[in-house]
């Protein structure tokens, strides 16, 4: 889908009357049948502040300082893509899903596609006239203006996600995409935390928040491994932090890494 076709589909003055759309507004995607939802434009701290106990030591550092970050409205969608979605994707376009992926989505239509590379995610989301959301977007679509620690607030709540201690069956331990709609941020997008790690635009590096811009932040020019938020289904609860960042080598497919698109509205 082209970009102009994408804007014509969410057209404000047909959709929203003249109005802009509001917090948590949705629309349906036509090219791979997705929910978007709306974030609209506003500053949130980004990061962990140094008095945070739930930030274990090994993390700390990378998560800091913590800094004030103003972001542009942008759509981004609700759940993770499905295996469904990317099995669609690749009979649409004949692009070759791995070996890897295809056995970890038999059966599992409605779960969160994973065992694709950063490229894979990429090109899945230009293919829906779509991007990969920064990191910067990501975190805020988790966690607002407030800063929340976890997508649905301050305080810890092991039923609102799938972690270690509720994960599903089988390889991977995943659920489906949307099992748990407490746990939706503020924002209403879902499985912001665990389930799946998501690929982020962006490139990685450890002190990129000592020199980021104020205003949406892109990531670093190059590096060697992309980011990836959100934790996962086999992990604790502090790598479940709306702040939490970690980091892959963009050619790796692994079993526990999918993706969700967004699109900018700049």
């Amino acid at each position: 889908m082209e970009i102009a076709e994408a804007y014509a589909v969410m057209d404000t003055r047909s959709r929203f009357g003249w109005r802009r759309p509001r917090l948590g507004s949705r629309i349906r995607w036509p090219a791979d049948g997705s929910e978007l939802v709306y974030v609209p434009a506003g500053r949130f701290l980004m990061g962990s502040a140094d008095d945070d106990p739930d930030a274990q030591t090994e993390y700390r550092q990378q998560e800091k300082p913590q800094h004030e970050v103003e972001l542009s409205a942008f759509w981004i969608q609700r759940t993770p893509v499905t295996n469904a979605q990317y099995t669609r994707f690749v009979a649409a376009t004949g692009y070759s899903g791995s070996e890897k992926w295809r056995q970890f989505a038999a059966g599992r239509d409605l779960h969160p596609v994973v065992a694709v590379s950063w490229e894979d995610a990429r090109t899945y989301c230009q293919w829906a006239g779509l991007r990969l959301p920064t990191e910067a977007e990501r975190e805020y679509a988790a966690r607002g203006p407030e800063a929340r620690k976890y997508p649905w607030g301050n305080d810890w709540d092991g039923t609102k996600l799938c972690w270690k201690e509720n994960a599903g069956t089988g390889h991977p331990r995943t659920l489906p995409v949307g099992s748990f709609p407490a746990g939706a941020s503020w924002c209403g997008a879902l499985d912001l935390a665990g389930n799946v790690y998501e690929w982020c635009a962006d490139w990685y590096r450890p002190d990129y928040y000592r020199h980021s811009p104020a205003r949406n932040p892109s990531g670093p020019e190059a590096g060697s491994e992309r980011v990836m938020r959100g934790g996962g289904y086999w992990l604790d609860r502090d790598v479940c932090r709306s702040a939490h960042r970690y980091r892959m080598s963009p050619g790796r497919q692994d079993y526990s890494v999918g993706f969700r698109c967004a699109l900018g509205l700049d």
